[in-house]
């Protein structure tokens, strides 16, 4: 029954790197400097929302559009 926990823990300490390695793309991804330029229209994005997060790609209605994209696949 040793070999069971052993790999529990294993399974455990690999969630847990994933879950660090996330984390630490999800700041890298928000200290990066974002584009003036949306990367979806074209379009310049609205300064308030670069003054909001710096590291917009994309303007409002692209994000949104993007965000429920993803979430119906």
């Amino acid at each position: 029954m040793k070999l069971g926990n052993a790999a529990f823990d294993l399974a455990d300490q690999r969630a847990e790197q994933e879950r660090e390695t996330g984390i630490r793309a999800a700041r890298a991804a928000l200290a990066r400097e974002g584009s003036p330029i949306c990367m979806g229209c074209g379009e310049e994005i609205d300064p308030e929302r670069r003054a909001a997060l710096p590291s917009a790609r994309r303007c409002l209605h692209c994000q949104q559009r993007l965000e429920r994209f993803r979430r119906r696949h």
